[in-house]
């Protein structure tokens, strides 16, 4: 046991890089998936604004407040 846990030519180093930056490309991968599926599930609310949602009327300040009367 001890042999298989000495320096083993360099691929033992290269699994301890390459383990975990393939959970996390896994992950984001899930993840990604996940997001795709709900927005296909989803409507967009994509709404151009008409004449209604504009305003419609302007709004006179009742002050200024620099002005010192």
């Amino acid at each position: 046991m001890i042999a298989l846990l000495a320096h083993q030519g360099g691929w033992d180093e290269i699994l301890l890089v390459l383990g975990p930056i393939a959970v996390i490309i896994g992950l984001l991968k899930l993840a990604k998936n996940r997001v795709d599926r709900t927005s296909d599930t989803q409507p967009t609310h994509d709404v151009e604004p008409t004449h209604d949602t504009q305003l419609t009327h302007d709004v006179e300040p009742t002050h200024d407040i620099h002005d010192e009367r």
